[in-house]
Parts: C-alpha cells; sequence; structure tokens
C-alpha cells in the first residue's frame, strides 16, 4: 500500500513538471516538421531527458516538449536559427538537424 501510494504521487509530481528551460537565444529559434530550401545546414544535435521515473513512464506530450527546447537551445552554439526533428523521440533521446536560414 505504501509503495503503491509513493508511485502515485510521483506520477502525479512529474506529470506536471518541466526540467528543462529556455536558454538565452534559444527563443528565436524556428522548429519546422521538414528541412527548410533555401538554407545552409550546420549540423546535427542528439537530445535526450528522462523519459521514466521509477519505472513511471513521463506524459509523452511533455517529454517532446523539453527535447524540443533542448534542441533548441543548442542551435545559437551552432549558428542555427532554424531546427527540425529528424524521427520521432524513442526512449527519451531525439535528433535534429541545425539550419542557418538567416531570416
Amino acid at each position: 500500500m505504501r509503495t503503491s501510494m509513493l508511485v502515485l504521487l510521483l506520477s502525479l509530481s512529474v506529470t506536471g513538471c518541466t526540467w528543462v528551460h529556455m536558454a538565452p537565444g534559444a527563443s528565436t529559434v524556428r522548429v519546422t516538421s521538414a528541412a527548410p530550401s533555401g538554407c545552409e545546414k550546420r549540423g546535427e544535435v542528439e537530445v535526450s531527458v528522462k523519459h521514466s521515473i521509477a519505472f513511471v513512464e513521463r506524459n509523452p506530450l511533455r517529454v517532446r516538449e523539453e527535447l524540443e527546447t533542448l534542441a533548441r537551445n543548442e542551435a545559437p552554439g551552432l549558428d542555427a536559427d532554424t531546427i527540425h526533428p529528424l524521427g520521432e523521440p524513442a526512449g527519451g533521446t531525439q535528433r535534429f538537424a541545425a539550419w542557418r536560414c538567416g531570416r
């Protein structure tokens, strides 16, 4: 009983948490669903977050949002202003392509 209560409380607390915060300069990075045309590819980044805690799966939408934020945080370091996912998240990891579009 005590263990199930702990798991319930833990799962409720992590569903509303966002552990990843936007870095300076990342808010201007655009996210597209496909490779943009007329842009210079600056590289690729792989980002990851915890997708489960104590065998409790986190909200997939929250995980996806955090992965996108981490990729946006990495883009300015590559002199990129646009990113797009190279595939779906898997196991809390996702790859993104970074582009310089000069917008």
